[in-house]
Parts: structure tokens; C-alpha cells; sequence
């Protein structure tokens, strides 16, 4: 990440309902898309804290629709929140600031989009699950974030990425990805190609219950990694959860499925010693557990018979989307060594193989929840 000049961020800082004075900004090294930066501003002689975020309008190509959905969801959080009488309310979910024109987002006059929040102070989030108890505090923060948005009033939100979790689609995408191979590299990924392709048989399983009504359409979030989860540094216990750019209809088990993905397995996505990748049952357990706590009461009977059947399609299909990057020449994740993407993809297929040995006693696991 660039570090954007500070007199710029001055600039775009004077379009937002911000009162004070910018004392200094620092990037944060957070997600792989949008570039975020910490302000901290003297207001009255105390100082706070504000995100400034320049929307990657590459890969979110219509930033009104986006900010539309990201204020819808977070208002209506924030309304239910407060009619619960829930303690924490505004730490609990994310607050846009609006510009001086009382818009979502700003414009600059070099095209970029740039939005600001509340700084969500007290909390810290972790690359990879420690504890089961993290675990535990995961699954319930986004079967929360999900159930608090089963009444959401209005139209349709807008799908700001097509086809996100379309696993169809995406393994369309790798094979004319294969296929072309622009960046001469199909050679080099032999193996994960072949593993790819032998997965076939499971591509359609979700979105044929989908298409099919044995599944209902919810409204998801559907980037569900941990370190989307901010804890609260004291008590442990989840407050919110972030990068939002993706809520938008989708099926429930997307999200447990990425969950499941991104907290039982003791490494980072893009561990170099598969040896080490592995799906572990104490952790599912917690996980579970978590998001069936708050989850469960709108679950249907369709929707938890698939929850370990999720975590290995899910996996699977973030695989193919880093293998496809990789043979596309790292066009759209941001990569920070050679074969990054290729390295990703590996870590994922290893975890689809350990949760495919295990996915029986996953369900009967969540089951008896």
C-alpha cells in the first residue's frame, strides 16, 4: 500500500461532517482491496479517530450502490440495536460519516471514492482464530449480523460484486482462465488444476437448493474471514463486524461455509507448509455452536443439513478464485511474493481435503446443536 500524503487526506477530509483538526493519518493494512487510513483529529482538545477509505472502484464498479446497501444495512443494525436496548450499540456496528452535501460517499476530482466511518475504538482483530473461544464469539457475530438483517424493509439490495459466490460461475471463469492461460503459467500449476477440476461434481449443489426454493435467499455478508471481526480488547467478546462491501443476497451458508474456512484451520490462507493446514473439530465446534446460538431460529431445516457440506464448497471455491488469479497474472487480489495467488490456492485445496475426510461427524456434529 502507497501511503497516500497527508495534505490529500486533509483534502478529502474537508468534505466530511468532521469537525477539528487533522493531526495525522496512517495506513492500515487491512483486506486485500481498499486502501484504509486511520485519522486521528483534535476536536475541542480531544482527540478522535475516523476511517477514510478509498473505494478500489475497479473491483466495485458502482460505488452508489454500494454505499446505498452499506447505509441501509448499517442504519437498520444500529435501529434494531437500540430498540433491544443492546449495550455497546454504536461499537457494535459500523457508522458512515456523511459528507458536507449529506451524501454516503465523495468523489474527488481524480475519480477516487472516498467514504468515511466512526472509528470503532477498544477492539483489536486477529489474522487467525487462537481459541476456540474466538471461534465461539465469530460464529455468533455473524449469525447475529445475519439475523439482524432478516427484516431488512425495501427493495432488493444490489449485488455490488455479480455472481460473488457463484461457484459455477467461477469455475467457469478458471477453466477459460486454463484455457487462455495469458500468463504462461498453467504449467506450473499442473497438480492444483487437476484437483480443481476433479471438483466438479459439487459445484451446483448450493445454488441448485437455491434455484430450486429448498433454500431461501438472505441477505449475507459473505467475506466472513476473522479478522472481519473486531473483538473487544477487555472482555474478548465480539463488537463488530467489518468490510461491508460485499453484504448483499446471498445464501446463509456462504457465510458459515467461509467461516468455517477462515477460523478451524490453525494457519494463515496462504501457508507455504501444507502439513500444517487441517480442519480441527474442536474449533468447528465452537463455530458452530456460535453461529447456531444466533443463527438457528431462522435456519431452515434445508439450510443446516448443508452447513458442513458449506465449509468445503466455500474453500473450494475461494481455491479456485486465487488459482484463476494466478493464471490470469494477479489481476485482481493483491499478491506480495511470485506465486502468492498459486500458494493461496494450494492452502485451500489442502483444507478442502481434511474437511471432505471429516464433513460426516461436521454434520452430525451440527446436528445435535
Amino acid at each position: 500500500m502507497n501511503n497516500y500524503p497527508e495534505s490529500k487526506l486533509l483534502e478529502i477530509s474537508r468534505h466530511f461532517q468532521i469537525y477539528g483538526d487533522l493531526l495525522h493519518a496512517e495506513p492500515c493494512k487491512i483486506g486485500h482491496i481498499n486502501e484504509t487510513y486511520i485519522a486521528t483529529y483534535n476536536q475541542g482538545g480531544v482527540q478522535v479517530r475516523y476511517v477514510h477509505q478509498r473505494i478500489n472502484t475497479h473491483v466495485f464498479k458502482d460505488p452508489e450502490a454500494l454505499m446505498d446497501n452499506f447505509v441501509r444495512v448499517t442504519s437498520h443494525q444500529r435501529r434494531k440495536l437500540s430498540e433491544s436496548g443492546a449495550r455497546d450499540a454504536s461499537r457494535r456496528t459500523l457508522t458512515v460519516i456523511p459528507t458536507r452535501d449529506n451524501r454516503s460517499y465523495y468523489r474527488n476530482g481524480n475519480g477516487e471514492c472516498w467514504r468515511t466511518l466512526v472509528f470503532v475504538d477498544g477492539v483489536r482483530t486477529f489474522e487467525a482464530v487462537e481459541t476456540p473461544t474466538q471461534a465461539f464469539e465469530a460464529g455468533k457475530a455473524f449469525g447475529e449480523f445475519q439475523q439482524l438483517l432478516v427484516d431488512l424493509p425495501g427493495k432488493r439490495l444490489a449485488e455490488t460484486i455479480p455472481h460473488f459466490h457463484n461457484t459455477r460461475h467461477r469455475f467457469e471463469a478458471l477453466q477459460q482462465a486454463i484455457k487462455a492461460d495469458h500468463a504462461n503459467r498453467a504449467s506450473e500449476a499442473k497438480k492444483e488444476i487437476a484437483f480443481a477440476l476433479k471438483q466438479e461434481k459439487n459445484v451446483d449443489v448450493i445454488l441448485n437448493a437455491l434455484a430450486k426454493k429448498k433454500i431461501p435467499e438472505r441477505i449475507t455478508h459473505n467475506d466472513t474471514k476473522f479478522n472481519n471481526v473486531m473483538l473487544d480488547v477487555v472482555t474478548g467478546k465480539a463488537m463488530c463486524v467489518v468490510d461491508l462491501d460485499t453484504v448483499m443476497p446471498g445464501s446463509a451458508l456462504y457465510d458459515f461455509g467461509d467461516m468455517v474456512r477462515t477460523t478451524t484451520s490453525p494457519t494463515l490462507e496462504d501457508e507455504l507448509d501444507l502439513a500444517k493446514v487441517q480442519m480441527r473439530m474442536p474449533m468447528f465446534k465452537s463455530l458452530a455452536r456460535g453461529y447456531l446460538e444466533s443463527a438457528g431460529p431462522f435456519l431452515t431445516k434445508g439450510e443446516r443439513a448443508l452447513i458442513a457440506f458449506s465449509g468445503k464448497l466455500i474453500t473450494f471455491t475461494i481455491g479456485i478464485r486465487f488459482l484463476t488469479d494466478f493464471l490470469s497474472g494477479d489481476t485482481y487480489f493483491r499478491v506480495h511474493r511470485p506465486h502468492h495467488n498459486l500458494d493461496r490456492a494450494r492452502t485451500q485445496f489442502k483444507l478442502v481435503e481434511s474437511i471432505e475426510k471429516q464433513e460426516a461427524a461436521m454434520q452430525k456434529l451440527a446436528d445435535a446443536v
